[in-house]
């Protein structure tokens, strides 16, 4: 099953039937909210070091910590994801 809407996980920011998306979308409404007129730095970074990790330790929960599986459900090559995992110290 592909989406991007939890299925039962009433914890979860998308609970109330927002996507992944919107819920990125409307974090990042706010962060700019909060820059209060300043200029940002390094958006790009920021954004893919705060999603990566807790995708990274997500699937591999669900991957029982198998590289290749997780690599595969990633659609990563496994050197790749033991690169980044190793970045975020999840080894």
């Amino acid at each position: 099953m592909s989406t991007d809407r939890p299925s039962n996980d009433v914890d979860s920011p998308a609970a109330n039937g927002a996507s992944l998306e919107q819920c990125v979308r409307e974090s990042l409404q706010g962060y700019f909210r909060d820059l209060g007129g300043e200029a940002p730095d390094g958006v790009y970074d920021m954004v893919v070091r705060l999603v990566e990790r807790p995708l990274l330790e997500v699937v591999m929960s669900h991957a029982q910590q198998n590289q290749s599986r997780a690599a595969q459900w990633l659609g990563l090559n496994r050197n790749t994801l033991r690169k980044k995992l190793a970045q975020h110290q999840l080894l």
